[in-house]
């Protein structure tokens, strides 16, 4: 394997494809005979994370592979080169897309019970649709209603590898925080801070008592 071609393709790849790839993805890119293997992959990706320290973009490994982005320091003025206003999403979208991210898997009507309002059924689809909660089972109980936790595009889009990687919610403003790719609107300091207080007070209520069926994508 010629380690310094191997980089070079490795490293075009990972700003060509504006997403995550995964180790499959990326050794499909070399012809048979000297298809590197998945080590020779990830020492080459390492090589390429320490030739970008200090710079403006990162590598970053994600739940569906590895990515570079902007890092987070410089994000803000690069986010100028797009002038127009990314979706709106409201503050009880974030907190209900936490509260199933921090707490995963709950039925709708739990999550309704930690926040104590209805959720607009809105809510549910349009984080649906962006593929960011999925059913991952049903609650065995009367009617067993649907239970939600978060996907692999919620990891891979926030720039996770697993769950477990989600900040302490002390430590979280607001979920925004997460966003490297700054799709997400800017809250004013007060709506964070207030979005952060009710997110960390509602999520300290107890859990259901009843156990899920199936376990959340992405643990």
């Amino acid at each position: 394997m010629n380690t310094e071609y191997t980089r070079k393709v490795v490293e075009a790849s990972m700003l060509a494809a504006g997403r995550s790839l995964s180790l499959a993805e990326i050794a499909q890119l070399f012809d048979p005979v000297d298809r590197p293997d998945n080590d020779q992959l990830r020492m080459v990706l390492g090589e390429i994370s320490e030739s970008l320290t200090g710079r403006g973009v990162e590598l970053q490994e994600t739940a569906q592979g590895f990515r570079v982005q902007v890092r987070r320091e410089v994000a803000e003025n690069v986010s100028r080169l797009w002038p127009e206003r990314p979706p709106r999403y409201s503050r009880a979208l974030l907190e209900t897309l936490a509260i199933i991210a921090y707490r995963q898997p709950l039925t709708r009507a739990e999550i309704e019970n930690i926040r104590g309002v209805q959720v607009n059924p809105n809510i549910i689809k349009t984080l649906s649709e962006r593929n960011w909660i999925r059913v991952v089972g049903h609650r065995e109980v009367p009617g067993r209603p649907e239970l939600l936790g978060t996907t692999r595009d919620f990891l891979d889009y926030f720039g996770l590898k697993a769950l477990d990687q989600l900040p302490p919610l002390a430590e979280l403003k607001s979920l925004e925080e997460l966003d490297p790719q700054l799709a997400l609107p800017e809250l004013s300091d007060a709506d964070a801070v207030a979005m952060a207080g009710e997110v960390e007070a509602t999520l300290a209520l107890p859990a259901p008592d009843a156990g899920p069926s199936a376990e959340p994508e992405g643990t």
